[in-house]
């Protein structure tokens, strides 16, 4: 592995942007120095263009094994590659078998085998009757848990019920370990589905913000109760900001995250049919996705993560634009920067922030803050170089991930990521890919 230093005029650091010379030895940084301060590596002058650290997404569905067909990851993180993403973590769905056991976790780490662009890393899944592999799960090196409110969308992940919670949190305090849960307390109610199908308003109207609110009230008194660390994925109700101030000005431990889509995209802009743009929970009206906005740049939000949850185009239902059938998933794994950076900016926010949410908080959430997310001395050399100004067009061509359904195909945005190195070497350089299968396995 050569070593070598970058310099740029724009290197986003904890405390600011600024001009520096980062030295990279044997895949870390080895010194983050003052431009022209000499070193015995070769130097490559990056001038006006952003050097940030690598981008951490925990929150994918790649989907393999049994659903490489949707995705795999081959495809996913190759994509992530081309969008700064140099680690990510899988969610223990909708693979085939899903990983609520060790003996699962393990066909999913031979199907990762040799297909590895990104570091990955695996949540553990809590479902009914699954308590007992909880302590395998985290001694096989999982970062985590993950748990379901309501259905997940397919039968072999069912929702987990408080009881169920209760059997697993104290475990998780003891480790130290988060649980992070899809907040939804559902109602059995299908009389939405007999009205228009193609309707976004009626499909929007189907879960109501107070689905979530309740869910996040019982998230936090049971993260009161055990001590658990606690963290709300792809947060959609800003109803459910009030409770979460409260319980973090209390000191619960308590993270939330929510995603480009709800920041990007407003229910009234969403054409009915366009199933493109069917998730859970769903895109919300313009003047909530506002308080979002608000709460992630207070820092209520701790960070913004794509749910990239691909499917073919039959389960998307793109020619009936049926939104009672449609899979729910917004496929956008390698614009997590550009779309997140093209709305924020106008905001004034600054590539400070977008490392933040993008890089060092994540980093927090995985166990991994002591060596990724950040550009420092001592890090990991994951890196990607940013023409932060540059602005392109979203094509399908332009998209690696397996199926290129996307509601951003279309969409104007602004950052472009010239290169990615991952520990230290060069992987991808716009438009090519250099080194793959690179990638690691990332356990606590």
């Amino acid at each position: 592995m050569q070593d070598f230093a970058l310099v740029s005029k724009k290197v986003v650091l904890p405390t600011g942007v600024q001009p520096a010379l980062v030295v990279v030895q044997a895949g870390r940084i080895a010194a983050v120095l003052e431009p022209g301060v000499p070193v015995r590596v070769p130097i490559i002058d990056l001038g006006e263009r952003a050097i940030l650290p690598g981008l951490i997404d925990p929150h994918v569905h790649i989907n393999e094994p049994g659903r490489t067909a949707w995705e795999g990851f081959d495809t996913a993180t190759r994509a992530a590659l081309a969008g700064g993403l140099t680690t990510l973590v899988d969610m223990p769905l909708n693979s085939a078998p899903v990983t609520t056991s060790v003996a699962n976790l393990e066909l999913k780490l031979a199907a990762a085998r040799q297909h590895l662009h990104t570091n990955v890393g695996f949540w553990g899944g809590i479902v009914p009757g699954n308590a007992a592999e909880v302590e395998g799960l985290i001694a096989a090196g999982v970062l985590g848990f993950k748990a379901f409110l309501t259905h997940s969308g397919i039968d072999d992940f069912p929702n987990a019920t408080e009881a169920d919670l209760r059997a697993v949190m104290p475990l998780l305090a003891r480790h130290g370990l988060p649980l992070l849960v899809h907040c939804e307390l559902s109602q059995d109610d299908d009389a939405w589905k007999q009205g228009d199908k193609q309707s976004y308003p009626n499909y929007l109207a189907s879960r109501p913000k107070s689905w979530e609110d309740e869910a996040v009230a019982l998230m936090i008194r049971l993260c009161r109760e055990t001590g658990c660390r606690t963290h709300i994925v792809h947060l959609s109700s800003a109803d459910s900001l009030p409770q979460l101030v409260a319980a973090k000005a209390e000191g619960l431990p308590i993270t939330v995250e929510t995603g480009q889509h709800y920041l990007f995209f407003a229910a009234e802009d969403i054409p009915n049919g366009q199933t493109r743009f069917k998730c859970a929970p769903p895109i919300r009206e313009r003047a909530n996705n506002e308080q979002l906005w608000l709460a992630l740049q207070s820092g209520l939000i701790d960070f913004v993560a794509t749910d990239h949850s691909p499917a073919p185009p039959d389960l998307k239902q793109l020619d009936s634009g049926d939104f009672t059938t449609a899979w729910g998933g917004i496929a956008s794994l390698q614009l997590a920067l550009p779309v997140l950076w093209t709305v924020a900016q106008p905001r004034g926010a600054s590539l400070v922030d977008l490392a933040h949410w993008l890089s060092a908080n994540p980093a927090r959430l995985i166990g991994q803050a002591h060596r990724k997310g950040q550009i420092a001395a001592g890090f990991d050399a994951d890196l990607l170089v940013l023409d932060e100004e540059a602005t392109f067009t979203v094509t399908e061509e332009l998209l690696h991930h397996r199926h290129k359904i996307s509601p951003y195909v279309g969409q104007q945005l602004r950052g472009v990521v010239e290169q990615t190195y991952l520990a230290g070497q060069l992987v991808y350089n716009r438009p090519e890919f250099i080194s793959l299968h690179q990638g690691q396995v990332v356990t606590r």
